[in-house]
């Protein structure tokens, strides 16, 4: 898989036959896209809440962010895991067939917009970060809608719809606990 197919892969099921056609171990998929791209979100909260967290909210600056980014890398492996299990389930209980493994490698593909949208805490503006990031929630729904449609081969869209609004539910749960837990530490 490429980061170059994501945009296409975001809007179509364009991308998807190729992706699940390897057969690759979800340990080396773990090792070679989820951490690497998870990995951002951590090392840019550090930097951001470092360098000037108070430029966007006051007494961010002083905030333990060497541990924050510890812990919010961990529930993101978390979620990601958890993420996986939704998937799987939420369309079984639709009636389509999706595998473990495809549903954990979908887990580890709709967030990599939002992991890459942490790249914009490069500029201290609170409203173009908080943009940019419903902008990559948006596409991650994308990701996860047209995932689900390529992994179960399917062409029910309600349904599919439905799967995703469940887990993109759950994900914008989790997002904001994550946010919640940034906060609050």
């Amino acid at each position: 898989m490429s980061i170059l197919t994501l945009p296409k892969m975001t809007f179509s099921n364009k991308g998807w036959s190729e992706l699940e056609k390897k057969h690759a171990p979800l340990v080396k998929f773990l090792a070679l896209v989820v951490i690497p791209m998870a990995l951002l979100p951590p090392v840019m909260l550090y930097y951001a809440g470092s360098n000037y967290g108070d430029r966007f909210i006051a007494g961010f600056g002083g905030k333990p962010w060497g541990m924050i980014a510890v812990v919010f890398f961990l529930a993101e492996m978390v979620t990601v895991t958890l993420m996986g299990w939704l998937i799987e389930e939420t369309t079984r209980w639709y009636g389509l067939q999706l595998g473990y493994n495809d549903a954990f490698r979908l887990a580890g593909i709709a967030p990599i917009p939002m992991w890459l949208s942490s790249l914009s805490l490069l500029i201290p503006n609170l409203p173009l970060d908080i943009g940019i990031a419903l902008l990559a929630l948006a596409a991650g729904c994308g990701l996860l809608y047209n995932g689900i449609c390529a992994f179960s081969h399917t062409h029910d869209e309600v349904s599919v719809a439905g799967i995703t609004q469940t887990v993109m539910s759950a994900g914008v749960l989790c997002w904001v606990l994550l946010l919640a837990l940034v906060i609050t530490m």
